[in-house]
Parts: C-alpha cells; sequence; structure tokens
C-alpha cells in the first residue's frame, strides 16, 4: 500500500493530500530514509513523521484497505512521540 493512503486510512494523518504533501516535503522517512508518497509499505515498516518541533514513530501492525475508527488505531503502534503541545495553564 502506498504511504500517503496508509497515513490517511490509519488516520494518523486525517488527509491523504496532507500526507502527500508532508511525503513529498521530506517530512516523512520510512525505515530511516526519506519516503516519498508512492512508497509501498509493508507490516513491521517504522514511519517517522516530522511536523515543526513535533516528532512521532509508528510501527506498521497491519495493513487494510478501509477501516473503521476502532480498527484504525489497530493499525499501527506508537514507538516514541515528542514535541507534543503543550497546555498552557
Amino acid at each position: 500500500m502506498r504511504l500517503d493512503k496508509y497515513l490517511k486510512i490509519s488516520r494518523i494523518i486525517k488527509r491523504r493530500t496532507v500526507a502527500n504533501e508532508a511525503a513529498g516535503a521530506g517530512r516523512i522517512s520510512v525505515n530511516g530514509k526519506t519516503a516519498k508518497p508512492s512508497t509501498d509499505i509493508g507490516v513491521g515498516d517504522m514511519i517517522e513523521i516530522r511536523f515543526g518541533s513535533r516528532s512521532m514513530t509508528v510501527r506498521v501492525d497491519s495493513i487494510s484497505e478501509f477501516a473503521t475508527k476502532a480498527g484504525a488505531a489497530e493499525m499501527y503502534t506508537v514507538v516514541s512521540e515528542s514535541g507534543a503541545v503543550q497546555n498552557a495553564e
């Protein structure tokens, strides 16, 4: 499955066009290599996504053409996440 499609179906990124633009800009890497939107994704691949100061690494657990909201969360495991938005109190 294409990287941009996987990110949209798994709901890691809400829109496929945003996933496509992020990959095209070099902000997404798969298994340590900068990925294009058409990069093939397989089970066990590590995807790192960088948006500004935020970074997120996920492991692909399953691939499906369709996923419900609950099923989408089971398609990947978050390995690390840094630079999360701080709550202003």
